[in-house]
This record gives structure tokens, C-alpha cells and sequence, in this order.
């Protein structure tokens, strides 16, 4: 039996959508459907403004440009994410300032964020990670003290919520990603969310090439390509359709997981506080990196496709020029295992996974 870390559910109006683009021609940045996924997103997050972008990491990258960060100010990113939350802070000019991260819920450190602000520090990026969300009470506590912007990189996290209300809507502006592997997707894609209305206005000047409002093929600020299509929008509605019961399907997945794994020497990411974990991945912690590099070695032998936890940015060439020490970050990384977490993977295939990870510790 065969298994994957991941796929996609592709089950609602997808191509009924579109076949549509097909139909009409619409096929590139113009169509209706660009503006209803717009629209129906702001409103499934509980936002003003969503601003549809190509892919996620594009996002940020608009993002830190709309608030203005570039050279010589300082962003404040956790280490223990996907190098995508901080590669486009080195693409703007800044620099970012690494922070660790909790172990009880694998997101960045908010005391840790409090040590390492300077007198050049201009934004926080609170990334979401694996689906679980910030302290973003203590967070947006932070950067009042300091006067910080705050970018939600909620790429793993659509849905999830802090103290009942949905993370892409506590920040300044904050990004999603609707790759191929995420809760729901637009093959690739991104979105921008804010409440105010003039970052709202300054990310899409940007993302169309700095087009002028009122002026046919007049450019007054060097801006980017980063439209989404209509062909993308289209499946993207089609999902958000569906985005409650996807997530619906993932916890219980992730239940299974729980219920089935518990007793084991393995621990098991779990939703801390008053949160609602939407479980991206599902997501396991072994005693030792040599016992999860074993372990993924087992499983692959029965072809159950895993993944290793991310890396820590800091210890990645292109960002150790300098000794950082952040062993919690570092110890998940180590140690940290996603199994195959898509929303239709069956009783038969989670009691297969299972009995392997049963089977590679009682040998």
C-alpha cells in the first residue's frame, strides 16, 4: 500500500469553474472569478480586504514591500519555519533576526521576541506553523509596546483560529499559500488579507506592475507581476467551498492519529489553549534524531511517504554567518516527523501507518 505524504481533494466545482475560464476566454488576471475569491475570502476570514496573489512566498514578499520594510531595518521571524517566511525579508533589503520557539506548541517564542528587538527592528512575522496557531494575544501585545507592524504568514493555516477568531485577521497585512499540498489550493497561489483600506490599495498597485489608478498604461512606482489568474481563482473558489470540510476531515485524521499512536514513545503535535488546530500536517516527535531518521527509513521501506520537521533558517549556509544558538527550535527540528496528513486518507490507510510505526518500536 502505497501513501503519500499528501494530495489534494479536488471533489467540488473545480472543473465545472474551470471549464468556464475555458468557455469564456477568461483565462489570465481578468474574470470574475479573481474577485469573488477575493471577496468570499476576506469574508471566511473575517477581514475587509484579500488581495489574490500567484503563490505564497510572493505574498510576503509583497507584503514587507507594502509596509514600506527595506535596507538597514530588522524583521523578527521564527528559525523553525519554511525558508519562504524569511527569504523575501533578505529579497527587500532587511535583515532578519531569528527568534526560537515553544515547546509545548512549536510556534515562535513571544518572550524570545521581546529580547530581540532593537532600535531597527520594523515588523514581526508570526508564522502559523503546521496549522496550530501564535500566542497572538502576546504578539500583538509586543509590537504595541514598540510601535511593530505584524505580518501573519498563515500559509499552513487556513482556518485556524486563536481565542475564536481566524489568524490572517490580527495582523497589519498577513499572507497565504494555496500550494499543491495545502488545505486548499489553487495548484499555486497566494492571498493578502488587511483591514486597512490604504495597504489594502498599496498591495495591489504593486502586484499589477505600479499600473497607474486613473491613467491607461501610465506606471508611477516600479511594482511586480504577481496577479493570480482567473484559471486559478476559479479552482480556489471551487475549494473555499469545501475549506470546512477539509478541515473537518484533517482533525479527524489527526484523531486518529492520536487515539491510535497514544502509548507509544512518540509526541503527538496537539492543540494547546483556547485554539483550533486545523492540522496541516500531523505531526509526531520521536526521543531522538536517530530514532525518527530510523523510523522514516522504515516506513519508506513500506512505502509510506514522511517528511522531516523543517530545518532551522539559522543553521541554512545562505543565513549561518553567525553562531545562533536556539535549542528548542533546534531539538523539534531533530526530532519531528509529518506523516501523511490529506483530508481523504482512509481508516484503512491510517490503520496502516499505525501499525508500522507499532510494528518499528516493539521490533
Amino acid at each position: 500500500m502505497k501513501i503519500p505524504i499528501y494530495q489534494p481533494t479536488l471533489s467540488g466545482n473545480e472543473k465545472l469553474y474551470v471549464n468556464e475560464c475555458l468557455d469564456t476566454s477568461w483565462i489570465s488576471s481578468r474574470g470574475r472569478f479573481v474577485n469573488e475569491f477575493e471577496a468570499k475570502f476576506a469574508e471566511y476570514i473575517g477581514i475587509k480586504n484579500a488581495i489574490a496573489v500567484f503563490n505564497g512566498t510572493v505574498a510576503i514578499h509583497l507584503a514587507l514591500v507594502t509596509l514600506g520594510i527595506g535596507a538597514g531595518d530588522e524583521v523578527i521571524v521564527p528559525t523553525f519555519t519554511y525558508i519562504a517566511s524569511a527569504n523575501p525579508i533578505l529579497q527587500v533589503g532587511a535583515k532578519p533576526v531569528f527568534v526560537d520557539s515553544l515547546e509545548s506548541t512549536w510556534q515562535m517564542d513571544p518572550e524570545d521576541i521581546e529580547r530581540k528587538i532593537t532600535e531597527n527592528t520594523k515588523a514581526i512575522i508570526a508564522v502559523h506553523l503546521y496549522g496550530h496557531p501564535c500566542d497572538m494575544d502576546a504578539i500583538m501585545k509586543i509590537a504595541k509596546k514598540h510601535n511593530l507592524f505584524v505580518v501573519e504568514d498563515c500559509a499552513e493555516a487556513v482556518g485556524t483560529e486563536f481565542n475564536g477568531k481566524k489568524v490572517g485577521s490580527f495582523g497589519d497585512i498577513n499572507t497565504f499559500s494555496f500550494f499543491g499540498n495545502k488545505t486548499i489550493t489553487t495548484g499555486e497561489g497566494g492571498m493578502l488579507t488587511t483591514n486597512d483600506p490604504d495597504l489594502a490599495q498599496r498591495a495591489a498597485h504593486f502586484k499589477g506592475q505600479g499600473l497607474a489608478k486613473y491613467r491607461e498604461y501610465w506606471h508611477d512606482t516600479i511594482g511586480f507581476n504577481y496577479r493570480m489568474t482567473n484559471i486559478q481563482a476559479a479552482i480556489g473558489l471551487a475549494q473555499l467551498e469545501q475549506v470546512e470540510k477539509f478541515i473537518g476531515m484533517k482533525q479527524a485524521v489527526a484523531a486518529k492519529y492520536q487515539q491510535k499512536l497514544a502509548g507509544l514513545p512518540v509526541k503527538f503535535h496537539s492543540p494547546v489553549g483556547n485554539v483550533r488546530h486545523t492540522f496541516w500536517m500531523c505531526s509526531i516527535m520521536c526521543e531522538s534524531e536517530k530514532i525518527r531518521d530510523e523510523l522514516r527509513d522504515f516506513l519508506k521501506q513500506h512505502e509510506i511517504e514522511t517528511r522531516p520537521t523543517f530545518f532551522p533558517i539559522h543553521t541554512m549556509p545562505v543565513y549561518a554567518n553567525k553562531y545562533e544558538k536556539h535549542s528548542v527550535a533546534t531539538n523539534i527540528a531533530l526530532r519531528g516527523i509529518n506523516l501523511p496528513s490529506f483530508p481523504t486518507l482512509s481508516d484503512e490507510q491510517i490503520n496502516f501507518v499505525c501499525s508500522k510505526i507499532c510494528e518499528f518500536f516493539v521490533k
